[in-house]
Protein backbone atom coordinates (compact mmCIF):
# COMPACT_ATOMS: atom_id res chain seq x y z
CA UNK A 1 0.00 0.00 0.00
CA UNK A 2 1.39 3.41 -1.51
CA UNK A 3 0.66 6.19 1.69
CA UNK A 4 1.59 10.04 1.81
CA UNK A 5 2.29 11.52 5.23
CA UNK A 6 0.91 8.76 6.63
CA UNK A 7 -2.92 8.61 5.00
CA UNK A 8 -3.72 5.22 2.95
CA UNK A 9 -3.79 6.30 -0.79
CA UNK A 10 -6.64 3.31 -0.87
CA UNK A 11 -9.35 5.75 0.74
CA UNK A 12 -12.64 3.53 1.91
CA UNK A 13 -16.00 5.21 1.28
CA UNK A 14 -19.28 3.66 2.38
CA UNK A 15 -22.48 4.30 1.33
CA UNK A 16 -23.72 6.11 3.95
CA UNK A 17 -23.45 10.16 4.68
CA UNK A 18 -23.19 12.98 6.98
CA UNK A 19 -27.60 12.22 7.42
CA UNK A 20 -27.04 8.61 8.07
CA UNK A 21 -28.02 7.25 11.40
CA UNK A 22 -26.42 4.40 14.05
CA UNK A 23 -29.70 2.38 13.27
CA UNK A 24 -29.05 2.50 9.29
CA UNK A 25 -25.56 1.64 9.77
CA UNK A 26 -26.55 -1.36 11.48
CA UNK A 27 -29.57 -2.22 9.66
CA UNK A 28 -29.01 -6.14 8.73
CA UNK A 29 -26.29 -7.05 10.09
CA UNK A 30 -26.28 -9.61 13.16
CA UNK A 31 -24.44 -9.02 16.10
CA UNK A 32 -25.80 -12.39 17.85
CA UNK A 33 -22.75 -13.44 19.95
CA UNK A 34 -20.39 -10.23 19.87
CA UNK A 35 -19.46 -8.46 23.36
CA UNK A 36 -19.13 -5.33 23.29
CA UNK A 37 -17.68 -2.21 25.94
CA UNK A 38 -18.49 1.68 25.52
CA UNK A 39 -17.03 3.64 27.63
CA UNK A 40 -19.08 6.53 28.59
CA UNK A 41 -22.47 5.06 27.64
CA UNK A 42 -24.69 6.63 30.01
CA UNK A 43 -26.06 9.48 27.76
CA UNK A 44 -25.52 11.23 24.31
CA UNK A 45 -23.55 9.24 21.64
CA UNK A 46 -22.60 5.99 23.84
CA UNK A 47 -26.07 5.46 24.73
CA UNK A 48 -27.26 5.65 21.15
CA UNK A 49 -23.95 3.60 20.33
CA UNK A 50 -25.39 0.91 23.18
CA UNK A 51 -29.00 1.32 21.64
CA UNK A 52 -27.98 0.34 18.07
CA UNK A 53 -25.71 -2.31 18.76
CA UNK A 54 -27.40 -4.60 21.43
CA UNK A 55 -30.36 -4.19 18.79
CA UNK A 56 -28.14 -6.09 16.56
CA UNK A 57 -28.18 -8.54 18.78
CA UNK A 58 -24.85 -7.86 20.71
CA UNK A 59 -23.85 -8.20 24.52
CA UNK A 60 -23.40 -5.20 25.25
CA UNK A 61 -21.42 -4.04 28.54
CA UNK A 62 -21.96 -0.07 29.70
CA UNK A 63 -18.44 1.46 31.24
CA UNK A 64 -19.73 4.07 33.26
CA UNK A 65 -18.47 6.34 36.07
CA UNK A 66 -21.98 6.63 37.91
CA UNK A 67 -23.46 3.18 37.77
CA UNK A 68 -26.82 4.04 38.91
CA UNK A 69 -27.10 6.63 35.87
CA UNK A 70 -25.96 3.56 34.01
CA UNK A 71 -28.01 1.06 34.82
CA UNK A 72 -31.28 3.85 34.24
CA UNK A 73 -29.81 4.40 30.54
CA UNK A 74 -29.74 0.15 30.06
CA UNK A 75 -33.11 0.06 31.00
CA UNK A 76 -33.93 1.94 28.33
CA UNK A 77 -32.64 -0.14 25.96
CA UNK A 78 -35.00 -2.67 24.81
CA UNK A 79 -35.68 -5.14 21.99
CA UNK A 80 -31.89 -6.54 22.05
CA UNK A 81 -30.26 -8.06 25.17
CA UNK A 82 -29.96 -7.23 28.37
CA UNK A 83 -27.01 -4.13 28.81
CA UNK A 84 -24.29 -4.83 31.29
CA UNK A 85 -23.42 -1.60 33.55
CA UNK A 86 -20.07 -1.96 34.78
CA UNK A 87 -17.82 1.03 36.89
CA UNK A 88 -15.08 2.76 35.26
CA UNK A 89 -13.42 6.08 35.83
CA UNK A 90 -11.06 6.19 33.21
CA UNK A 91 -9.36 9.39 35.23
CA UNK A 92 -8.51 6.86 37.86
CA UNK A 93 -5.89 3.93 37.24
CA UNK A 94 -7.35 2.23 39.94
CA UNK A 95 -10.73 1.84 37.82
CA UNK A 96 -9.32 0.77 34.95
CA UNK A 97 -7.41 -1.44 36.46
CA UNK A 98 -9.85 -3.23 38.49
CA UNK A 99 -12.44 -3.21 34.92
CA UNK A 100 -9.73 -4.98 33.32
CA UNK A 101 -9.27 -7.33 36.24
CA UNK A 102 -13.15 -8.23 36.11
CA UNK A 103 -13.80 -8.95 32.76
CA UNK A 104 -13.52 -12.31 31.59
CA UNK A 105 -13.21 -14.09 28.10
CA UNK A 106 -13.08 -12.63 24.79
CA UNK A 107 -14.30 -9.11 23.44
CA UNK A 108 -14.86 -8.46 20.20
CA UNK A 109 -15.43 -4.54 20.34
CA UNK A 110 -14.32 -1.76 22.59
CA UNK A 111 -15.66 1.89 21.89
CA UNK A 112 -13.55 4.26 23.49
CA UNK A 113 -16.00 6.68 23.37
CA UNK A 114 -16.22 8.78 26.73
CA UNK A 115 -14.68 11.91 26.90
CA UNK A 116 -14.35 15.54 28.35
CA UNK A 117 -14.10 19.07 26.68
CA UNK A 118 -12.68 22.74 27.89
CA UNK A 119 -12.46 21.50 31.20
CA UNK A 120 -10.82 24.37 33.76
CA UNK A 121 -7.54 23.46 34.65
CA UNK A 122 -7.70 19.86 36.45
CA UNK A 123 -5.10 17.54 37.13
CA UNK A 124 -5.14 13.82 38.62
CA UNK A 125 -3.13 13.03 41.49
CA UNK A 126 -0.45 11.76 39.73
CA UNK A 127 -0.33 15.38 38.31
CA UNK A 128 -2.08 14.54 34.48
CA UNK A 129 -3.74 17.31 32.84
CA UNK A 130 -7.63 16.06 33.18
CA UNK A 131 -8.54 16.32 29.38
CA UNK A 132 -5.26 13.82 27.97
CA UNK A 133 -5.31 11.90 31.29
CA UNK A 134 -9.43 10.71 30.96
CA UNK A 135 -9.69 11.07 26.71
CA UNK A 136 -6.39 9.81 26.24
CA UNK A 137 -4.36 7.76 28.59
CA UNK A 138 -7.34 6.16 30.10
CA UNK A 139 -8.26 4.63 26.67
CA UNK A 140 -5.02 3.87 26.79
CA UNK A 141 -4.82 1.94 29.83
CA UNK A 142 -7.63 0.23 29.26
CA UNK A 143 -7.33 -0.93 25.35
CA UNK A 144 -3.62 -2.12 26.64
CA UNK A 145 -5.06 -4.10 29.63
CA UNK A 146 -8.05 -6.07 27.02
CA UNK A 147 -5.39 -6.41 24.40
CA UNK A 148 -5.91 -10.58 25.71
CA UNK A 149 -9.32 -10.38 25.24
CA UNK A 150 -9.51 -8.69 22.14
CA UNK A 151 -7.26 -10.58 20.61
CA UNK A 152 -9.02 -13.97 21.48
CA UNK A 153 -12.41 -11.84 19.91
CA UNK A 154 -10.50 -10.57 16.76
CA UNK A 155 -11.54 -7.70 17.92
CA UNK A 156 -11.92 -4.02 16.25
CA UNK A 157 -11.23 -0.42 18.76
CA UNK A 158 -13.10 2.37 18.02
CA UNK A 159 -11.99 5.17 19.20
CA UNK A 160 -14.05 8.87 19.20
CA UNK A 161 -11.91 11.50 18.43
CA UNK A 162 -12.76 15.13 17.38
CA UNK A 163 -12.07 17.50 14.27
CA UNK A 164 -11.01 19.39 16.87
CA UNK A 165 -7.58 17.90 16.79
CA UNK A 166 -7.10 20.45 13.79
CA UNK A 167 -6.00 22.87 16.10
CA UNK A 168 -3.23 21.56 17.65
CA UNK A 169 -0.15 18.58 17.87
CA UNK A 170 0.51 16.78 21.31
CA UNK A 171 3.21 18.51 23.21
CA UNK A 172 5.53 16.45 23.48
CA UNK A 173 7.90 18.60 25.68
CA UNK A 174 4.88 20.15 28.19
CA UNK A 175 2.29 17.60 28.13
CA UNK A 176 1.05 18.61 31.41
CA UNK A 177 1.03 22.04 31.06
CA UNK A 178 3.95 22.26 33.72
CA UNK A 179 5.50 24.99 32.02
CA UNK A 180 3.15 26.65 30.03
CA UNK A 181 -0.22 28.57 31.10
CA UNK A 182 -2.90 25.83 30.65
CA UNK A 183 -5.63 26.28 27.86
CA UNK A 184 -8.77 24.56 28.07
CA UNK A 185 -8.77 24.06 24.51
CA UNK A 186 -5.46 23.59 23.57
CA UNK A 187 -5.64 20.47 26.08
CA UNK A 188 -8.69 19.21 24.28
CA UNK A 189 -6.61 19.50 20.77
CA UNK A 190 -3.83 17.48 22.11
CA UNK A 191 -5.97 14.82 23.49
CA UNK A 192 -8.15 14.44 20.15
CA UNK A 193 -4.71 14.36 18.25
CA UNK A 194 -3.62 11.46 20.99
CA UNK A 195 -6.72 9.63 20.30
CA UNK A 196 -5.98 8.95 16.56
CA UNK A 197 -2.11 8.91 17.13
CA UNK A 198 -3.02 5.75 19.57
CA UNK A 199 -5.18 4.32 16.51
CA UNK A 200 -2.37 4.40 14.23
CA UNK A 201 0.30 2.52 16.21
CA UNK A 202 -2.10 0.50 18.06
CA UNK A 203 -3.25 -1.17 14.88
CA UNK A 204 0.16 -1.12 13.82
CA UNK A 205 1.44 -2.87 16.89
CA UNK A 206 -2.04 -5.28 16.91
CA UNK A 207 -2.89 -5.92 13.51
CA UNK A 208 -1.27 -9.39 13.39
CA UNK A 209 -3.03 -10.36 16.77
CA UNK A 210 -6.03 -9.73 14.35
CA UNK A 211 -7.29 -6.22 16.25
CA UNK A 212 -7.81 -3.71 14.41
CA UNK A 213 -8.17 0.13 15.91
CA UNK A 214 -9.74 3.02 13.77
CA UNK A 215 -10.86 6.76 15.00
CA UNK A 216 -13.49 9.19 14.00
CA UNK A 217 -15.14 12.21 14.73
CA UNK A 218 -18.69 12.27 15.35
CA UNK A 219 -19.69 15.68 14.18
CA UNK A 220 -21.28 18.34 15.92
CA UNK A 221 -23.93 17.24 18.10
CA UNK A 222 -25.29 18.86 21.41
CA UNK A 223 -24.93 16.68 24.12
CA UNK A 224 -23.14 16.83 27.44
CA UNK A 225 -20.01 17.27 26.14
CA UNK A 226 -20.64 20.73 26.05
CA UNK A 227 -21.31 21.37 29.96
CA UNK A 228 -18.31 22.83 30.64
CA UNK A 229 -18.63 25.92 28.32
CA UNK A 230 -22.63 26.24 28.67
CA UNK A 231 -23.11 26.00 25.06
CA UNK A 232 -21.59 26.78 21.49
CA UNK A 233 -21.99 30.77 21.80
CA UNK A 234 -20.58 31.31 25.08
CA UNK A 235 -17.50 33.65 25.43
CA UNK A 236 -14.16 31.96 24.96
CA UNK A 237 -15.07 29.41 22.64
CA UNK A 238 -12.49 29.67 19.78
CA UNK A 239 -14.54 30.05 16.51
CA UNK A 240 -12.39 27.11 14.87
CA UNK A 241 -13.59 24.65 16.77
CA UNK A 242 -16.63 22.30 15.54
CA UNK A 243 -18.83 23.68 18.51
CA UNK A 244 -19.09 27.48 16.36
CA UNK A 245 -17.40 26.39 13.03
CA UNK A 246 -19.49 26.69 10.15
CA UNK A 247 -17.57 24.31 8.10
CA UNK A 248 -19.15 21.78 10.11
CA UNK A 249 -23.36 21.64 10.30
CA UNK A 250 -25.06 20.15 13.56
CA UNK A 251 -26.14 16.17 13.69
CA UNK A 252 -28.69 14.31 16.13
CA UNK A 253 -27.09 12.20 18.33
CA UNK A 254 -28.93 9.41 16.35
CA UNK A 255 -26.70 10.68 12.78
CA UNK A 256 -23.47 11.47 15.87
CA UNK A 257 -23.65 7.87 16.70
CA UNK A 258 -23.48 6.72 13.20
CA UNK A 259 -19.77 6.31 12.40
CA UNK A 260 -18.73 5.03 15.46
CA UNK A 261 -21.11 1.83 14.76
CA UNK A 262 -19.94 1.89 12.04
CA UNK A 263 -16.39 1.14 12.76
CA UNK A 264 -17.92 -1.09 15.41
CA UNK A 265 -19.80 -3.38 13.11
CA UNK A 266 -19.66 -2.85 9.29
CA UNK A 267 -18.66 -5.83 7.46
CA UNK A 268 -16.82 -2.92 4.94
CA UNK A 269 -14.65 -2.39 8.11
CA UNK A 270 -13.32 -5.84 8.00
CA UNK A 271 -9.44 -5.91 8.43
CA UNK A 272 -9.08 -2.08 7.98
CA UNK A 273 -7.38 -0.29 10.54
CA UNK A 274 -4.76 2.71 11.52
CA UNK A 275 -7.40 4.98 9.87
CA UNK A 276 -9.09 8.24 10.95
CA UNK A 277 -13.58 8.42 9.74
CA UNK A 278 -15.46 11.84 9.44
CA UNK A 279 -18.60 12.45 10.28
CA UNK A 280 -19.70 11.68 6.74
CA UNK A 281 -19.18 8.15 7.63
CA UNK A 282 -16.17 8.27 5.06
CA UNK A 283 -12.25 8.26 5.30
CA UNK A 284 -10.62 11.50 6.17
CA UNK A 285 -8.78 13.05 3.32
CA UNK A 286 -6.35 14.90 4.55
CA UNK A 287 -6.75 18.18 5.39
CA UNK A 288 -5.89 21.08 3.55
CA UNK A 289 -5.19 24.87 4.72
CA UNK A 290 -8.44 26.18 5.77
CA UNK A 291 -10.53 23.88 5.51
CA UNK A 292 -12.35 22.62 8.33
CA UNK A 293 -12.29 19.05 7.28
CA UNK A 294 -9.75 16.05 7.07
CA UNK A 295 -7.11 14.80 9.04
CA UNK A 296 -4.03 16.61 10.29
CA UNK A 297 -0.63 14.87 8.79
CA UNK A 298 0.64 15.37 12.57
CA UNK A 299 -2.28 13.09 14.35
CA UNK A 300 -1.44 10.26 11.70
CA UNK A 301 2.30 10.36 11.83
CA UNK A 302 3.65 7.02 12.56
CA UNK A 303 7.21 8.49 14.16
CA UNK A 304 4.97 11.01 16.79
CA UNK A 305 2.56 7.85 17.08
CA UNK A 306 5.36 5.47 18.36
CA UNK A 307 6.75 8.18 20.32
CA UNK A 308 3.31 9.25 22.59
CA UNK A 309 2.81 5.26 22.82
CA UNK A 310 6.39 5.03 24.47
CA UNK A 311 5.62 8.27 26.68
CA UNK A 312 2.03 6.64 27.77
CA UNK A 313 3.69 3.65 29.16
CA UNK A 314 6.22 5.67 30.66
CA UNK A 315 4.00 7.65 32.68
CA UNK A 316 1.51 4.72 33.32
CA UNK A 317 4.43 2.71 34.92
CA UNK A 318 5.47 5.76 37.37
CA UNK A 319 1.75 6.14 38.28
CA UNK A 320 1.79 2.08 40.07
Amino acid sequence: MVAEEGIAMDRLTTPFDAGSTAAEVVAGIDLDGKRIVITGGSSGLGLETARALAGAGAEVTLAVRDVAAGRRAADTITGGKPVLVEHLDLMDQGSVAAFVERWEGPLHVLVANAGVMAMPETRTPEGWEAQFATNHLGHFALAVGLHDALAAGRGRVVVVSSVGHLNGEVLFDDLNFERHPYDQWTAYSQSKTANILFAVEANRRWAADGITVNALTPGRIRTDLLRHIGDETAAGVPSSFEATSTAVGWKTVEQGAAPSVLLAASPLLEGVGGRYFEEDNQEAEPARPGVRRGVAAYAVDPVDAARLWRVSEELLSGSR
